[in-house]
């Protein structure tokens, strides 16, 4: 298994932004001033984030060769450098061959935020969530820049989420850059 974590802070602006889209037409907007309230507090849709994500941490130290634990802004930065890391972890390194015809090169390519987010199935395909819920592919993808919490999140509400991730994931040797 790959496990793929993300910035808090810019899970928690993604997670707004998605579920501002699939909010009920008569509910009231949900604010970000809430949203990061909630966040903070553990309550969303998948549990505390935190816990998800020391969850797989400590496990991917416990059976690193079962479970593989990535970070968003590191595979941004260096693509082909995880990809061979990714290759390897699922037993299939790429070849002398591969390398030098670029197929690492063309993979990240094919790979990346803009080629997936304008796949056609990603453009109007719908996601089906049980019998009462579809959910257009689409709303999947916002921008999947690093760093875009800058944009939303008050500089109180940046120290307040540095506060628990040390509080959460220091005891774990995690930590997350700010970008």
């Amino acid at each position: 298994m790959i496990y793929i974590c993300r910035n808090p802070k810019d899970v928690l602006v993604s997670l707004w932004h998605f579920t501002k889209k699939l909010r009920y037409k008569n509910l009231p907007p949900l604010t970000l001033e809430d949203a990061f309230d909630l966040f903070c507090k553990g309550i969303s849709y998948r549990g505390p984030v935190w816990d998800h994500v020391i969850g797989y941490y400590k496990t991917s130290l416990e059976t690193p060769n079962k479970v593989s634990f990535l970070k968003y802004e590191d595979m941004k930065r260096e693509p082909l450098g995880y990809l061979e890391i990714i290759s390897e972890f699922m037993g299939t390194p790429f070849t002398l061959e591969e390398k030098k015809k670029g197929v690492a090169e063309e993979i990240v390519k094919l790979c990346s935020f803009d080629s997936i987010s304008e796949l056609e199935v990603n453009m109007t395909g719908i996601h089906q969530v049980n019998s009462n819920l579809e959910i257009n592919n689409q709303l999947f993808f916002r921008k999947g820049q690093m760093g875009d919490w800058r944009n939303y999140l008050t500089m109180d509400m940046s120290q307040r989420l540095d506060q628990i991730m040390v509080e959460k994931f220091g005891p774990f040797g995690l930590n997350f850059e700010d970008l």
